[in-house]
Order: structure tokens, then C-alpha cells, then sequence
């Protein structure tokens, strides 16, 4: 298919599912992921548009003892109280004041979460411990984090996010979930010192990968979205 033939019916229909079966999973099953289906995923997702193609993606990819390694160093600074307090975000993701209906979805999407759970609004301990299993990227086979340049500004970070995109939904195409994952910019500093990071890498995101537990009730989860007539105007005249 070259790139100015249209799509089949089935073309169209392959892409729109990957893109709508897309959902943040939060534990994954233990089967491998091949490293030569990690470099197709990325080698597509590549093919993302960015400013003059600079292209501000770096990818760091852990498996193995690599990933058992940082997810049980970050596991500990979080769980301790002075270690947790010492480490802060690099870059506001989240604004700093919420306002409707942003507010409305984050609490509805974290209390329907908690729901499937069975996690109460005053249970502290588990909210703590459902949290904590982004540190050891939900038991996925495949850890990533995603680093840009400094010197890359905004429109390279909206660069990245379509890049992001990408990953997920090659993923999703090869019978694969993601989960991406701001939690881990808490501990930038932590991840940069194993990853032997260059001073000018700055830590954009993590992401789990791997397949999906059909069992656990938590991959129930679907968040809903808004009606397009919510958030497009349509200007004819």
C-alpha cells in the first residue's frame, strides 16, 4: 500500500479497533514479549510526525533482571515516608488549579477504579498500595521510559505525545496492552541514576507493556469520553 492509495474497509475498520480497544490495563500476565516484536511496535511508532522531523524521542526498554532491578528501588523510595517525601516531579503534569469538568472525569475515572476493587474512600492502605503497583509497572513483562533533550521545547512534547500514541496503538495491533504512566517522573532523579541518564535527558513518562490479565477485575475499567458535539465546532459559513 503506498502512501497515497486509500485504505481497504478492512484497513480502516483494523485501525479504528486498535485505537478503541486501547485501554490503560493495570496487571498483565507473566508470558514474555519478544524483543523483536518491541523493535516493530517502536520502529512504527517512529513514523510519528514532529517539528522539521526532529524526531525528540529517546526510548529506554527494560526486561529481565533490569526491570526487577529499578522497579524494586523505586518500589522502596515510595514506600518510605522520608525517601517518598525527598522525591518531587520535574514538570507540572496536572494543572495546578482543577476546574470542571477535568476534575469531574479524574475523580469519576479514580472512584470507578477503586470501585472495581472494592476500595473504600477511607481506605488509605490499599489506595497506597493500588498506587504503588505503578512501580513495578503492574507485573508487565516490558518496562519503558521515554526521555527527550532539554533543550526541546513545548511543540516537541506534543511531538512526543503523538509518538506515544503510536507505541500504544502498534502495541494493541500486535495482540498487546500498555499502560502509560506520569507516576514515575515522582522519582525522575531515582531513574535517571540507573539508567546512567545524560544530564541533558529529562524523563518524560513510563509505560508498561506486555498482555493483558482478562481475569483481573481491574482491566474492566473503561473510561468513558465525550460526544464529539462536546468538544468540536464544525465553522461552514
Amino acid at each position: 500500500m503506498s502512501r497515497f492509495d486509500p485504505p481497504t474497509p478492512e484497513q480502516t475498520a483494523a485501525v479504528d479497533a486498535a485505537i478503541r480497544t486501547r485501554h490503560s490495563m493495570r496487571a498483565f500476565l507473566p508470558t514474555p514479549v519478544s524483543r523483536e516484536t518491541v523493535e516493530q511496535i517502536l520502529e512504527v511508532a517512529s513514523w510519528a510526525p514532529s517539528g522539521t522531523n526532529t524526531q525528540p524521542w529517546q526510548v529506554h526498554v527494560l526486561t529481565g533482571g533490569a526491570l526487577e532491578r529499578i522497579a524494586g528501588r523505586i518500589q522502596a523510595a515510595y514506600l518510605d515516608p522520608t525517601q517518598n517525601a525527598a522525591h518531587k516531579e520535574e514538570y507540572a503534569y496536572y494543572p495546578h488549579e482543577w476546574r470542571s469538568p477535568y476534575i469531574d472525569r479524574r475523580r469519576k475515572v479514580g472512584w470507578d477504579l477503586y470501585g472495581l476493587l472494592g476500595i473504600e474512600k477511607t481506605d488509605k492502605a490499599r489506595m497506597q498500595h493500588q498506587h504503588g503497583r505503578n512501580f513495578v509497572f503492574f507485573d508487565a513483562p516490558v518496562g519503558l521510559f521515554f526521555t527527550i533533550d532539554r533543550v526541546m521545547q513545548q511543540g516537541s512534547w506534543l511531538d512526543y505525545g503523538m509518538f506515544l500514541q503510536n507505541v500504544m496503538v502498534a502495541a494493541r495491533a500486535r495482540g498487546l496492552h500498555t499502560c502509560p504512566q506520569a507516576a514515575f517522573t515522582q522519582f525522575h532523579a531515582l531513574i535517571a541514576e540507573e539508567l546512567a541518564l545524560a544530564p541533558a535527558q529529562m524523563l518524560v513518562c513510563g509505560m508498561s507493556l506486555g498482555y493483558a490479565d482478562p481475569s483481573a477485575v481491574e482491566n474492566g475499567l473503561v473510561t468513558q469520553r465525550a460526544p464529539v458535539a462536546e468538544f468540536a465546532r464544525f465553522l461552514e459559513t
